[in-house]
């Protein structure tokens, strides 16, 4: 005949005071020690050995949790698990979630080598370090709640709105990235869409979008004679991107190899959208690559100092020649909204030609799907305009 259940009460648990094992019926016993301490213990056989299960004292789980507790280890053993192991792995399992500090870390470590700018890495180390760490990063990635997003972001979401929105983003690729390599299935507490946008302004409502410094495009005819006055290889590759339009890493590390007569071709690698980047090389251009010197046994366009001039030109020589120039109030970056602003107001081309100069994303997927040409014949005449415009004497 089965054992009867439940066969203590609340009372004789709380009074009992001999020593020894006291059934409830089912496995579940309350164990008194000689010190007169109380405590659940699970009792079952599993492959011809009896084997007890700690359920946790008296004084934390009363009788009515550690009847729960024996019901589902007696469940587990149905199913034919071993409850006693089944903890001991979850326990284990448990062990090897790492912080958000840990999960961050490896995080950046597997995936700086894809980033286009080395400064990425350590941009974010830095914000997730001053802005999450304090809040989160002793903390296991699967303990991390809303509550937590909260207090990271609300001292500075409208102080700071725009770090606040990076960091928001890299908590969320973060906690995204240990969610589908330990297949949990469970909503990210950093995701904005249905969630923190319900909680927090929206970022454009707080503060307007910060973008990069630029010098006014009237200005530029002089700048550029200044420009051409430095003799240095700074000055040259930031010549060269400007005269391009183009982005700080596509010309640091560009190499001779990739021009081909008045084409430069860039791959994908070097690319923000990871896509092959033509650009049409007008004259001025040509001939500025033609006067670099050429270093023995490298390919480099604009080399650095170190190694005996076989590294390429490293991303800050640029901006601290800015800075020389008395410039350091405007971004190397900020010339690419320069050629934006002069293309938009001082000429007649369409805006999807200077868009596809600068190399940027098309948003409309309708658009997208027709726009498939390059429109290279349209951007060498941009290019040129924009050429002559710089090659201005300042006083034009």
């Amino acid at each position: 005949m089965a054992r009867a259940l439940n066969r203590l009460s609340a009372r004789r648990v709380a009074t009992v005071t001999e020593q020894g094992y006291h059934a409830d019926g089912g496995g579940l016993y309350l164990q008194v020690t000689a010190s007169g301490a109380k405590s659940w213990i699970f009792r079952y056989t599993r492959g011809g050995k009896t084997r007890d299960m700690g359920l946790g004292p008296v004084h934390t789980i009363g009788l009515a949790e550690a009847r729960t507790e024996a019901t589902e280890a007696r469940r587990a053993l149905v199913a034919g698990t071993d409850p006693l192991d089944a903890r001991r792995a979850a326990q284990a399992e448990r062990a090897r979630i790492p912080t958000f500090a840990e999960a961050a870390a490896e995080y950046i470590d597997q995936h700086k080598s894809t980033w286009t700018n080395p400064k990425h890495a350590d941009q974010w180390a830095n914000t997730l370090a001053t802005y999450a760490d304090p809040f989160i990063g002793t903390k296991a990635v699967d303990q991390v709640d809303t509550a937590d997003m909260l207090a990271i972001l609300k001292p500075i979401w409208e102080s700071k709105t725009e770090t606040a929105t990076r960091v928001r983003q890299r908590v969320e690729t973060v906690l995204d990235a240990q969610y589908a390599q330990r297949h949990w299935d469970k909503r990210n507490p950093a995701r904005w869409r249905g969630h923190l946008d319900k909680l927090l302004p929206k970022p454009s409502r707080v503060r307007k979008v910060e973008h990069f410094a630029a010098l006014p495009y009237a200005d530029m005819p002089a700048f550029m004679a200044k420009l051409r006055d430095d003799s240095g290889i700074a000055a040259r590759a930031l010549e060269f991107l400007i005269m391009t339009a183009s982005r700080t890493n596509m010309v640091t590390k560009a190499v001779r190899s990739e021009i081909a007569d008045d084409t430069w071709t860039i791959p994908a690698e070097r690319m923000k959208m990871k896509k092959e980047h033509r650009i049409p090389l007008i004259g001025a251009a040509v001939a500025l690559v033609d006067a670099l010197p050429r270093i023995s046994g490298s390919d480099y366009l604009f080399h650095g100092d170190r190694h005996k001039f076989k590294s390429h030109l490293s991303n800050g020589a640029m901006d601290a020649l800015l800075e020389r120039m008395g410039c350091a109030h405007i971004t190397v970056h900020g010339f690419r909204s320069t050629f934006k602003d002069w293309a938009t107001e001082q000429t007649d081309f369409a805006n999807e030609v200077s868009e596809a100069a600068l190399a940027h994303a098309v948003a409309d997927k309708t658009e997208a799907a027709y726009r498939r040409g390059e429109l290279m014949d349209k951007r060498r005449k941009l290019m040129e305009a924009w050429g002559a415009y710089l090659a201005q004497s300042p006083q034009a």
